[in-house]
C-alpha cells in the first residue's frame, strides 16, 4: 500500500517526507523518494511487554515523495502527463500545503492552493472520462460503464471531486481501473512554522478540506525533524514544553493508515508479537494468507480474541475460561485489534 506526497513547490513536501521517514532525501526534482514508516501501535507495545518476544513487528506504510506539481505564473497547479501518471500509482494522496511565508516573504494562501490543486485533479479525471466515453460511443455494450461515466461528467465540470459523490461500492469497483485522482483518499497537511505547531488548524483550511472530502491536519516539518533526532526519553518533555500531547508524526502516520482503509490484526507468542495490515472487510481466510500462503490454502479455523478482552483478562487461558476466545470460519470478517491464531493443515 502506497501513500503519495504531492503539492506545490516550496510547500516543504520533501522536508515533511524526511521528518516522517527519518531519511535525508533531496528535493524530489524529476525523481521519486521512497520510504517505509512503521505505524505506532500501543497494542503491540502492550503485548510485547506481556510476551517478551524475540521480535516485535509493527505494521508499515510505504510513502512516495513525488516531484512537485509545477506552478504557473497565475499560481495554478500544472499537472503534466508524467506527474498525473505518477500520482495514479498511489493508493492515497497527501497534499502538503505551505502554511508559512515563502522566501520572498509572501504570506501563505493555503485555501487557495487547495482549491487550485483540487481543480487540476478534477480536470485530469474529466479528460480520462471524455476520452473513454468517446470510445464507448463507437462500441456496443458497456451500458453500465457508459451510464456511470456520463453521470459523473456534470459533477466534474462543476469542479466537484469524485470522492465527495457518495459512490456505491459496486460503482467504485467499476471505476477502479481508471485510478481517478479526485477519487483517491486525500489527507491535507498544512506545513506551519515551529511557532504555530500547537495551534489548531485554521478554519478556512478545515472548511476547504471538508469541501473536497479530505481529512486535514497541521504540523511543523522542521519541528518534527528536530523531535525525530531526540532520544526517546527526551521527546515527551520536549513535547510537553510545546503543549503537545504527542508528535504530529504519530498522528500523521495513523491518519495515513486510516486513509488507506487499513486495520490491523495481531499475532502473539514468544517468537514474535506482530501487527498485520489488511483492508477493512478482509475475511479470516484472506487474512491467513497475509501470514503465509500455506495457512490460507490449508485454513481450518481462526481462534480469535478481541484485544480489549485479552488486556482485561490478562492471558489466553483466562480468555478461554471466560468464553472470550471464539472459533471463526473462513468468512469471518476480521476486526481491528483481533488477536488471531490460525489453525491449518496442508
Amino acid at each position: 500500500m502506497k501513500v503519495g506526497l504531492t503539492g506545490f513547490p516550496g510547500a516543504g513536501k520533501t522536508t515533511v517526507f524526511n521528518a516522517l521517514t527519518g531519511l535525508h532525501a533531496e528535493g524530489a526534482g524529476s525523481g521519486l523518494n521512497l520510504g517505509v514508516i512503521k505505524v505506532p501501535d500501543a497494542r503491540v507495545d502492550a503485548l510485547a511487554r506481556i510476551y517478551e518476544p524475540r521480535k516485535t513487528t509493527y505494521a508499515e506504510v510505504s510513502f512516495v515523495d513525488f516531484p512537485p506539481a509545477r506552478s504557473a505564473p497565475e499560481r495554478r497547479t500544472v499537472l503534466d502527463a508524467v506527474t498525473v501518471g505518477q500520482l495514479r500509482d498511489a493508493d492515497a494522496l497527501v497534499e502538503v500545503v505551505r502554511g508559512f511565508p515563502d522566501l520572498a516573504g509572501a504570506p501563505p494562501t493555503p485555501a487557495a492552493d487547495l482549491e487550485s490543486f483540487a481543480a487540476e485533479l478534477v480536470l485530469a479525471d474529466l479528460a480520462v472520462i471524455e476520452k473513454r466515453l468517446e470510445r464507448l460511443r463507437k462500441e456496443k455494450g458497456h451500458e453500465r460503464e457508459r451510464a456511470l461515466l456520463e453521470r459523473l461528467v456534470p459533477s466534474l465540470e462543476t469542479g466537484t471531486p469524485l470522492r465527495t459523490l457518495g459512490l456505491a461500492p459496486e460503482e467504485r469497483t467499476l471505476l477502479a481501473g481508471f485510478a481517478f485522482l479526485s477519487l483517491r483518499p486525500l489527507l491535507v497537511v498544512l506545513n506551519v512554522p515551529e511557532t504555530a505547531a500547537a495551534a489548531p488548524l485554521p478554519g478556512e483550511v478545515a472548511a476547504r478540506a471538508r469541501a473536497e472530502g479530505a481529512e486535514a491536519m497541521a504540523l511543523s516539518a522542521r519541528l518534527e525533524a528536530e523531535i525525530a533526532e531526540l532520544e526517546p526519553a527526551d521527546r515527551d518533555a520536549f513535547l510537553a514544553d510545546l503543549s503537545l500531547s504527542e508528535s504530529a508524526r504519530a498522528r500523521f502516520i495513523r491518519a495515513s493508515y486510516a486513509l488507506l482503509d487499513l486495520v490491523s490484526f495481531l499475532t502473539v507468542g514468544e517468537d514474535e508479537c506482530r501487527a498485520w495490515p489488511i483492508r477493512r472487510g478482509t475475511t479470516a481466510v484472506k487474512a491467513a494468507g497475509k501470514v503465509h500462503s500455506d495457512i490460507e490454502r490449508g485454513f481450518i479455523r481462526a481462534e480469535v480474541i478481541a484485544y480489549e478482552d485479552f488486556v482485561r483478562l490478562g492471558s489466553e487461558a483466562r480468555c478461554r475460561e471466560a468464553g472470550k476466545l471464539r472459533l471463526e470460519g473462513k468468512d469471518y470478517v476480521v476486526q481491528d485489534g483481533d488477536i488471531i491464531h490460525f489453525r491449518f493443515a496442508v
